[in-house]
């Protein structure tokens, strides 16, 4: 898997929360001010040749739906940056966010439990998919 681009991120953003949509759909749900209907369409195809979106065709339209999950591509993205900044450490990522913006031991703790409620739900899950 790649990292997106910038607009490669927010198309992708809009179609997971679409679920799909034709490039007209797409560029509705876009901020102002918005980008060329050709520059979305652009983005698409790329994104599509990445193998981030598929289609499906009627006509000459192709209404386009995301391949990829997006609580993968976040993972990914996640452990991209952690590896790149924080040398792969969860505990400096932590430390440099509480340090950033001022948190107090309260709030760490709270974040804490709430990583580890996060952690044992996704191993229950896990455990069921097994």
């Amino acid at each position: 898997m790649k990292e997106l681009t910038k607009a490669e991120e927010e198309i992708m953003q809009i179609l997971w929360k679409m679920k799909k949509g034709f490039v007209k759909d797409i560029l509705e749900e876009m901020p102002e001010p918005k980008p060329a209907y050709n520059t979305v369409s652009t983005v698409v195809r790329i994104l599509e040749k990445k193998g981030f979106v598929g289609y499906n065709a009627f006509g000459k339209s192709h209404e386009y739906y995301p391949l990829v999950a997006e609580d993968k591509y976040k993972s990914f993205f996640l452990k991209n940056f952690m590896s790149g900044y924080f040398g792969g450490s969860f505990e400096k990522l932590v430390s440099f966010f509480a340090k950033d913006n001022n948190l107090d031991v309260k709030e760490l703790d709270q974040l804490m439990r709430h990583v580890k409620d996060d952690l044992k739900e996704e191993d229950q899950q896990d455990g069921n998919n097994a």
